[in-house]
């Protein structure tokens, strides 16, 4: 009788410790995977596609999403195509409406890799690495490289920059009523402040 008891109890003890070790151990790997991963979901995106001469065509979205691993380099960001703000409310319609066609295309995405990208090099002062992937607008999805300006923030990394995207190659139509007033290539620039 005592000889079950103290084997029951030492099954039991097994078991608690093994449950304990399992615990410890799922904690230890989700606290190093979150700890790699940097994000934000208040980046900021601006675009300026504006002609000299013409109204100012040029809007800013400032709950853009974005996210790092900082083990690979692997970065995405992602922004709602009907959280740009235009200064004319008249133009943020058309916008989404006439051009971006935002109830079918909702988002805008970037999926790449940074090169070489080393987070224990990253400083006060701004590093430029080059990120390659795609970008996907209107529904359409494009090769693109662009160069990315890190540097180190509280807790994380701060990463800015700008690039150039035509309409055309996302099969944006431009009506030739207004072809004139809208730049052929459209400036876009991005800032992200991402923290663990």
């Amino acid at each position: 009788m005592e000889y079950r008891r103290a084997k029951r109890k030492l099954i039991s003890m097994k078991k608690s410790f093994i449950n304990i070790l399992f615990l410890s151990l799922i904690v230890a790997v989700t606290t190093n995977i979150s700890a790699q991963k940097l994000i934000t979901k208040i980046g900021t995106i601006k675009f300026q596609a504006s002609m000299p001469s013409y109204e100012e065509v040029a809007a800013e979205n400032k709950s853009v999403s974005a996210i790092l691993e900082q083990s690979t380099g692997d970065f995405a960001a992602l922004v709602l195509i009907k959280g740009f703000r235009f200064k004319v409310a008249l133009m943020e319609e058309h916008f989404n409406e006439n051009y971006m066609e935002s109830e079918k295309f909702s988002k805008a995405t970037l999926k790449g890799k940074i090169a070489d990208f080393d987070i224990s090099k990253i400083s006060n002062t701004p590093k430029n690495f080059t990120l390659k992937g795609d970008l996907t607008i209107h529904g359409k999805t494009k090769p693109v490289t662009i160069i990315l300006k890190v540097s180190k923030a509280a807790n994380g990394v701060n990463i800015t920059g700008s690039f150039e995207a035509k309409p055309e190659d996302y099969d944006i139509e431009i009506p030739g009523l207004v072809r004139k007033k809208i730049a052929d290539k459209v400036k876009i620039d991005y800032n992200f402040l991402l923290s663990k």
